[in-house]
């Protein structure tokens, strides 16, 4: 019997946040004994893999024990013909990780493709990251250039709503759906207020919770390179310094988390942090 929350993080857009998103989900849940298990479904690109991959030579380089999700990068469904026996492979996939892990977080890649919208069947928590943009939010709904009224929802959440009625004749729990927004501006804008108006009309309408989650800094594309988080530069063994907006971006991942239903929050312990960050200028 399955016992995993399973996490979905998709969103039929690339450059959004997708895979950053999902690794500091993964790292946090470790960081907190909890056995979790990732499936990467993007078969071309493969960033939570390469990830991973980073993170696990960084632990052999360095000679330490960051760590590590049971990983497995799922591939097939080229052809429809081949979708009973890749579901199936798939099913028993979920049910391997599902019966030894604690939580399944599954990466789906930016495009639509059948092993992606059917793995959304089984999101317990379906979390959707979006840069800050109209131009992301047209994934999610058509919104009129002059009034910016909702005109009708889009591919994506038409795709969800299908997804949804399927857990629904399965008699199954409905989805936790979290928009995320993703490359925020530190500066207030006309143009923010605008984009925020319109998704907190569509999670009325669309039935998600909206939170907010990234800036936009260089530091997740650094900390990449070497598979870290930034819940790993507390450890001695990270040859990363720790910077005021290292410190600013823990502070955006740990209300994500919060928001999300899967952290804590910030402990007296934590705020020490401040004090030993170095004032160093980063861009953003």
């Amino acid at each position: 019997m399955r016992k995993a929350r399973i996490i979905v993080i998709g969103n039929e857009k690339g450059g959004c946040g997708k895979s950053t998103t999902a690794m500091h989900l993964v790292v946090s849940l470790l960081r907190r004994g909890f056995g979790v298990a990732t499936i990467d479904l993007d078969a071309r690109q493969g960033t939570l893999s390469r990830y991973i991959e980073n993170r696990i030579e960084y632990n052999e380089r360095k000679g330490i024990k960051l760590p590590i999700p049971h990983h497995r990068r799922f591939q097939g469904w080229l052809k429809e013909e081949d979708a009973e026996a890749i579901k199936a492979k798939f099913q028993a996939l979920i049910d391997d990780f599902g019966s030894l892990n604690d939580f399944i977080v599954i990466d789906c890649p930016g495009n639509d493709t059948p092993i992606s919208r059917f793995a959304h069947t089984f999101a317990d928590t379906l979390v959707t990251p979006l840069n800050d943009s109209f131009l992301d939010m047209d994934v999610i709904a058509r919104v009129d250039g002059e009034t910016y009224e909702i005109l009708r929802p889009s591919h994506y959440s038409e795709m969800l709503w299908e997804q949804r009625k399927l857990r629904a004749m399965k008699r199954q729990r409905p989805i936790d759906w979290i928009i995320i927004r993703n490359r925020l501006s530190h500066i207030d804008s006309n143009n923010k207020r605008k984009i925020l108006g319109v998704l907190q009309k569509l999670s009325r309408r669309m039935g998600f919770r909206l939170i907010s989650g990234f800036g936009e800094r260089v530091i997740f594309r650094e900390l990449f390179l070497k598979g870290l988080t930034l819940l790993d530069l507390r450890e001695k063994s990270v040859d990363v310094t720790l910077t005021v907006s290292h410190i600013a971006a823990r502070q955006e991942i740990k209300a994500l988390l919060v928001g999300i239903g899967l952290g804590q929050e910030e402990t007296a312990d934590e705020n020490s942090d401040h004090t030993n960050a170095k004032p160093v200028a980063q861009s953003a």
